[in-house]
């Protein structure tokens, strides 16, 4: 036999049909690079009648809503590089004050123009406080004069004894209270964090496992916020690298985060790629140890298509409820039909006007407050967050100029008294709680529109616990892959779900069975979270 010198080819890139179940960011990413990086051929299925998940952005009267807010920052290279891939910063230079300054011509002539102003994405200044006591306070707390005038002499001398005494005795990280304590001491957490964290969870922070705090603040402490101020000090110029709860500018698209995953979704059908909305995932047939197909009803009427991949963004519960054709274990059954969640109801505002003016040093169109997040820790109002989004973007805003559109959000469990209550009642009590703490007047209010949103944040107590159960089982099934936020019952922001689909999408290209890097994003010590929802 004669040697030959043939070179050899690399494999064949992996081909057939992947079926993506839900066109949230997870979903809509790995359909992008199954299409950019592979020959499988992508069919995703969304129950909802518009693409981006909790990351759309809802349409009201010529109003948009940012559901939950979506800071455009991460630390990752790779999803910086995605979103500027699909979506560059051009036109016009994109860094602005909060509301465009008083050198741009459309706000001087009482308003943003979208027909002059040609920018897609622009970069925003971050700005959150928490609203307590009747005042505002730095988000991250601060360590300013004004943070302990606020809090009073007292209050001030028992922080400061309580910081030093949780440095010299440190908890065990055996819960979220716990976590919190050991880097903020235990006043400060009794002030900023016990409270609200139980409007957010419904549950004590005692109860709640430390790992949420581990993916949303991890390196944020007292000696992180002292850190970055001195960092700030001897910077003069340039971006200082910080942890990213403390940043101060994000990217954000003109109109929302769901221009974005309308942009996607619609370059996905461009590239051949399926979109089939108002289309529910109900079936899962397994064989052996693979998916085969899977039932997705749609106008009343059940379809089965078979598949070579099955990509799962779906919530764990319904996942877990939908395979068929394989025995799954009833502990399994159990602990994912427990998985806990919370639901988040949004009441969308529109003001003529705010009490509150501005007292920063940031210019703002007629001196209105910068923030775009307002942290509402008062004990006598259930609203857990307070959006302003005309600090988003003013294209949220139809009349920019005269008036102001904001989003009260109230963390809920599905079926209890503030998720049954009437959406008039609801509104109702809302506008009241926010005239109580005298951020607005009844008087002011023009409209008002509720959305309702299941399953937003996954919890982490109960059967969360018992997850690599679930995980263990799932992980069987070679070509299941399971992604983003409810796919993974965890609490990823948007980049992190991006990362789970990416990595994803990785696997299939390579062949690999092993899912570890997809679970393991957001958890390695050294990645650090997001600020946006």
């Amino acid at each position: 036999m004669k040697p030959t010198n043939a070179i050899p080819q690399p494999p064949a890139p992996p081909s057939g049909k992947a079926l993506i179940a839900g066109a949230g960011p997870a979903g809509l990413t790995a359909a992008c690079e199954l299409l950019r990086q592979t020959a499988v051929h992508p069919a995703l299925f969304e129950s909802a009648p518009v693409p981006g998940g909790i990351s759309r952005t809802v349409h009201y009267k010529g109003n948009r809503m940012d559901i939950g807010g979506h800071r455009f920052f991460s630390k990752s290279k790779e999803i910086t590089e995605w979103w500027n891939r699909t979506m560059p910063l051009q036109g016009r230079p994109a860094v602005d004050d909060i509301l465009l300054d008083d050198k741009t011509k459309p706000l001087a002539a009482g308003g943003p123009d979208p027909e002059t102003d040609d920018r897609v994405m622009l970069v925003r200044r971050r700005v959150s406080r928490i609203f307590f006591l009747r005042r505002f306070f730095d988000y991250p707390v601060s360590l300013k004069p004004a943070t302990f005038t606020n809090m009073g002499l007292w209050r001030t001398l028992r922080a400061g004894m309580d910081y030093i005494a949780s440095r010299l005795h440190r908890r065990p990280e055996t819960s979220l209270e716990n976590f919190y304590i050991n880097r903020f001491g235990k006043t400060l957490y009794k002030l900023f964090f016990e409270d609200y964290t139980e409007k957010v969870w419904g549950i004590h922070p005692s109860r709640l496992g430390a790992d949420w705090g581990s993916q949303r603040i991890k390196g944020v402490s007292i000696s992180s916020v002292l850190k970055n101020m001195i960092d700030r000090k001897l910077n003069r110029g340039g971006q200082i690298p910080t942890e990213t709860s403390l940043i101060e500018q994000f990217v954000y698209p003109k109109y929302g985060p769901g221009q974005l995953w309308e942009t996607v979704a619609h370059d996905i059908r461009q590239k051949g790629g399926e979109l089939h909305l108002r289309s529910k995932v109900t079936k899962i047939h397994v064989a052996g140890n693979r998916v085969v197909s899977a039932d997705v009803e749609q106008d009343g009427k059940t379809t089965n298509i078979p598949c070579n991949y099955f990509l799962s963004s779906m919530p764990l519960k319904d996942l877990v409820a939908a395979i068929d054709g394989v025995d799954v274990p009833p502990e399994v059954r159990r602990i994912a039909a427990a998985l806990p969640y919370r639901d988040f109801i949004t009441v969308g505002l529109l003001v003529r006007r705010m009490k509150i003016s501005n007292r920063t040093k940031i210019k703002t169109w007629q001196n209105r407050t910068p923030d775009t997040w307002i942290y509402i820790q008062e004990r006598d109002v259930k609203i857990g967050r307070l959006q302003v989004f005309n600090n988003w973007s003013p294209y949220l805003v139809k009349d920019y100029a005269n008036t102001m559109w904001l989003g009260l959000e109230y963390f809920c469990t599905e079926g209890d008294a503030m998720w049954q209550m009437t959406e008039k009642d609801f509104i109702d009590m809302a506008v009241n709680e926010l005239a109580r703490i005298d951020l607005i007047d009844r008087a002011d209010v023009l409209d008002a529109v509720q959305v309702k949103i299941e399953k937003a944040y996954p919890s982490y107590f109960g059967a969360y616990y018992e997850l690599d159960k679930v995980r263990r089982f799932l992980d069987g099934i070679e070509n299941l892959f399971c992604l983003g936020r409810n796919g993974q019952h965890r609490y990823n922001n948007m980049d992190h779900s991006m990362l789970t689909a990416i990595e994803a999408v990785r696997s299939i290209k390579e062949n690999r069975t092993d899912k570890s890097s997809i679970w393991n994003v957001n958890t390695e010590e050294e990645y650090h979270e997001t600020a946006n929802q």
